[in-house]
């Protein structure tokens, strides 16, 4: 079973920040500050299957999530 990583409060608490800064027209720093969030397991592994390891690793993605449920070195296999 899958073990939070993030507690679910600092979660929403970064959504929020995230969705000012959007609105403040702050794109950029939305962006970087929701990566922040580790990707649940099985939307890492579905974004893995679908765009590739390349893509989590070249935007930046937390993956935290996927780890701690996958093991290391799951993007590689």
């Amino acid at each position: 079973m899958y073990t939070k990583i993030m507690p679910l409060e600092d979660e929403l608490d970064i959504t929020v920040k995230s969705i000012e800064l959007r609105k403040q027209g702050k794109t950029e720093e939305a962006e970087k500050l929701i990566k922040q969030v580790p990707l649940s397991p099985w939307l890492a592994q579905w974004a893995k299957k679908r765009m590739g390891a390349d893509f989590l690793v070249k935007y930046g993605w937390n993956l935290a999530g996927a780890e701690a449920e996958y093991g290391p070195g799951w993007l590689s296999k």
